[in-house]
């Protein structure tokens, strides 16, 4: 008769337990990030980057996922920031899908101001808001790869917050004209310097998007 209780509150405890293993983790894979370095384009370069996206994502219950940075860097160790990602697929904090694949995410994705969402969920300034913060860090052309030239495309890969610049996305779709570049998430114009100040003059904060490669 005794050991009732026991078995009582042991069976409740395995269930508990079982519970908690089988509760689903966030299933997001795709964000941009809430908050940059600081530092303008300063990121530590691409592990620092890297870093930031994992931290972020570690923050809400989805870390561990493989996360980097879409970001492009130049010279003879350059990378494209599509081959950095992944294969997909990729969906927001919401669950919403943003691209089933890379092929699709340089082509017709889903990605606009209303899914393209910080690691918390949150919609991001664009233009119109105040402040206007839809310029996004990538250094990459529109279709995922390294801009070609001698010019500074990438804030020194990432590791200058003074002179220099980076190419910037609009992850709102939105820019002072009606064309590709304007409406483009990876590719729409060079920032006008390295520092926290310089980006902000230009549309944005220094945020990046982050994609989970596993």
């Amino acid at each position: 008769m005794h050991r009732i209780p026991g078995l009582i509150a042991l069976t409740a405890a395995t269930s508990l337990l079982a519970a908690c293993a089988s509760a689903p983790s966030n299933p997001m894979s795709f964000f941009i990030t809430s908050s940059g370095s600081g530092q303008g384009a300063n990121l530590g370069g691409l592990a620092g980057a890297d870093a930031h996206c994992e931290k972020l994502a570690d923050a809400v219950g989805a870390g561990g996922k493989g996360w980097r940075a879409y970001l492009s860097t130049t010279g003879a160790a350059g990378v494209n920031a599509r081959e950095r990602i992944g294969s997909g697929p990729w969906v927001n904090a919401k669950g919403v899908s943003i691209a089933t694949d890379v092929a699709q995410l340089h082509g017709n994705n889903n990605l606009t101001k209303q899914t393209a969402l910080t690691e918390k969920g949150e919609v991001i300034n664009g233009r119109g808001d105040t402040p206007n913060t839809h310029d996004i860090l990538t250094g990459s052309t529109a279709d995922g790869r390294a801009v070609a030239g001698d010019g500074d495309s990438t804030c020194g890969n990432w590791t200058k917050s003074g002179e220099g610049s980076a190419w910037v996305g609009h992850h709102d779709r939105i820019g002072l004209r009606d064309d590709e570049p304007s409406r483009s998430w990876n590719a729409s114009h060079p920032s006008r310097g390295c520092s926290q100040d310089a980006l902000k003059a230009t549309g944005g904060a220094g945020l990046f998007y982050c994609f989970a490669t596993r």
